[in-house]
């Protein structure tokens, strides 16, 4: 059941449908990305440089390859900054527009249910924030359990697959439950709901394809909740 709804989120990442949507994640997320860079750099200029000055004043001629190379670690620093940005920077943008993909995945595969329900602007923004919150949290979780002998790379599996599963599954409920319904429904799926969250954070490790992870996560989760539903009808007939 996951993997089919996974499959068929990669296929709906490169469809035709969804192909503005994924250009518009992409632009807006490397636009967003490349004034991070120039902020971080002018503040690093700004504030950093002075007072490296202040430490090592008078430095002789025949030391000025001690500037150089610090400046190379700066730049590394300022690139590991805006990777640890990169899934929260696109979880924030990509909030704005899953709705339509949503909407795109229930009319192509789904077309005799009944359609779903977009979230107003003010709702759709908030919970771009809300993905955004999320997405941080689970970072700053995972990094600090790297550092606990024995967990290492699981934690950031296990932290991101439960956060990542539990919101985006509860997006695509919402689009037929209320709130309140749809928290229930994912808690009677719980176990379904984390395995389709560890595939997720699976896709959120893959360098540069990251980039569209809550496009991912939305339409696997989307397929998920239709598969689980149809299957409770069953249940009940």
């Amino acid at each position: 059941m996951i993997l089919d709804a996974a499959g068929l989120a990669l296929r709906n990442l490169f469809a035709p449908e969804t192909r503005s949507v994924f250009w518009k994640v992409i632009g807006l997320t490397l636009l967003v990305l490349a004034g991070l860079w120039f902020v971080l750099r002018e503040t690093f200029v700004a504030f950093a440089m002075p007072w490296v000055d202040a430490l090592i004043p008078g430095t002789p001629e025949w030391a000025g390859w001690l500037t150089f190379i610090f400046g190379i670690f700066a730049s590394i620093g300022l690139a590991l900054a805006l990777a640890l940005l990169l899934s929260s920077v696109t979880a924030i943008i990509a909030g704005l527009f899953l709705d339509d993909v949503a909407e795109v995945i229930e009319k192509r595969d789904y077309p005799t249910d009944r359609p779903g329900t977009a979230m107003p602007i003010g709702a759709a923004m908030l919970a771009s924030l809300k993905f955004f919150g999320i997405v941080i949290l689970g970072n700053v979780i995972a990094l600090f359990l790297l550092l606990v002998p024995g967990v290492n790379i699981l934690a950031f599996f296990l932290v991101n697959g439960y956060l990542l599963g539990r919101e985006f599954f509860e997006f695509a409920a919402m689009r037929y439950r209320s709130p309140v319904e749809a928290r229930q429904f994912r808690s009677r799926h719980a176990g379904t709901v984390f395995v389709g969250g560890l595939v997720i954070a699976g896709f959120l490790a893959i360098p540069f394809l990251n980039l569209l992870t809550p496009l991912f996560a939305a339409g696997l989760m989307v397929h998920l909740h239709k598969i689980l539903s149809a299957r409770q009808v069953l249940l009940r007939a």
